[in-house]
């Protein structure tokens, strides 16, 4: 058994040192305000995290362009006029 890195033995003492420090009748009570305060920040986390994917979903929806999921079309290129690479010769000039 591992419980945040401690092992049984060590947990089973930081129990003990919690009885004989707040006694039988305070340590229920510490226990469940512990769980409390455990759910309270899990629900905090998952919520934040919620939160984060959701706000990156949108500025990454807000960055496509609206056409970006439709085939763009084919467009022939347009004909150039082509010039002669031609020198002129000696006689020419």
């Amino acid at each position: 058994m591992d419980f945040f890195g401690i092992g049984a033995g060590e947990l089973l003492l930081i129990l003990v040192i919690a009885l004989i420090i707040w006694g039988p009748s305070r340590l229920p009570k510490i226990a469940r305000t512990l769980g409390s305060v455990t759910r309270q920040l899990r629900k905090a986390t998952s919520d934040f995290t919620t939160t984060i994917a959701r706000e990156v979903e949108l500025e990454e929806k807000l960055k496509t362009p609206p056409d970006a999921g439709k085939p763009h079309e084919k467009t022939e290129p347009k004909p150039t006029a082509e010039k002669p690479d031609k020198k002129p010769s000696a006689d020419e000039q």
